[in-house]
């Protein structure tokens, strides 16, 4: 098929209804009316020999075909719009956004952007903190830094660095903590990742208590909680090395838990810009020169 014969405006239409669910949505942000965009999805279903939505009594859904359109489009409209906003001001600059998880934003790359920023100053990189929870796709996000597994369903993944888990608290709190066991008399601060402080009573030897109580969706949020002395939290204390270092928080034990893992990720329908090469090249060069002096 020849793609040139296919209308920008057509192309616009199916993106903006795809990646809203809705006409009437896509109509709002594009500034025309819901039937103006109704027509142009017909005339491009007509224009593939494709069916890209199916009607249904309320509201649309998307074919196999727009599934597989959509992000190839929704990339393709993003970068257009950089580049033009790039050429418009007279300065070119090469944009680049990436969401990152709140606790490695805060805990290790904001420290380090710039020396990134000196070393690429051609790159304007915009940061987008998240608890872990993004769409990669319809935030706009070049690369997504991660915690998990590295196992996200159409996404490309390259490991940064290990988290391992380990209690921290205020040092008032850790004045009469000795042992273990004297954790279970203590307030434990939770995540919604509900097996972390079980596995680690479980490497220290301890059988872990009945857990209730306050419960954070952020080790940030955990770490501030610990500090104002209401409780011991479990967190990737190498993200906390700040905190640790003031005195702010203290680490009574070093036995620590194996957890998940830091991810730099990217949509595999993705294609890589020179300013996503070169902080990725850049990032891996920081966490595995760290890693093998940590070593």
């Amino acid at each position: 098929m020849d793609v040139s014969r296919l209308p920008l405006n057509a192309l616009r239409a199916f993106e903006a209804s795809a990646r809203l669910g809705s006409f009437t949505k896509a109509g709002m942000e594009l500034r025309v009316g819901q039937t103006a965009i109704s027509h142009l999805v017909k005339g491009l279903e007509k224009e593939l020999d494709l069916t890209l939505f199916k009607r249904l009594p309320r509201g649309i859904a998307l074919t196999e075909e727009a599934q597989a359109l959509l992000p190839v489009l929704t990339d393709a409209f993003r970068r257009m719009s950089e580049k033009l906003h790039q050429l418009g001001d007279g300065n070119f600059r090469e944009i680049l956004t990436v969401g990152v998880v709140g606790t490695f934003a805060i805990g290790w790359l904001l420290p380090r952007l710039a020396a990134f920023t000196d070393a690429h100053p051609h790159i304007d990189l915009r940061i987008k903190t998240n608890n872990n929870r993004a769409d990669t796709l319809l935030d706009g996000l070049d690369f997504f830094i991660r915690f998990g597994d590295g196992a996200w369903h159409g996404t490309d993944g390259v490991h940064l660095m290990d988290a391992p888990l380990s209690p921290v608290c205020a040092p008032e709190l850790a004045a009469g903590i000795r042992t273990p066991h004297d954790l279970l008399n203590l307030h434990l601060l939770r995540s919604y990742r509900r097996d972390d402080w079980p596995l680690w009573f479980r490497i220290a030897g301890v059988d872990p208590p009945d857990f209730r109580g306050w419960m954070f969706d952020s080790s940030l949020a955990l770490v501030e909680a610990a500090a104002q002395r209401t409780g011991v939290a479990l967190v990737p204390v190498a993200m906390f090395a700040r905190d640790l270092a003031a005195g702010r928080i203290v680490q009574p034990f070093d036995l620590v838990a194996p957890s998940g893992s830091y991810w730099l990720t990217n949509l595999k329908s993705q294609s890589q810009t020179a300013a996503m090469r070169s902080f990725r090249t850049w990032i891996l060069a920081q966490t595995r020169s760290e890693q093998a002096g940590n070593g």
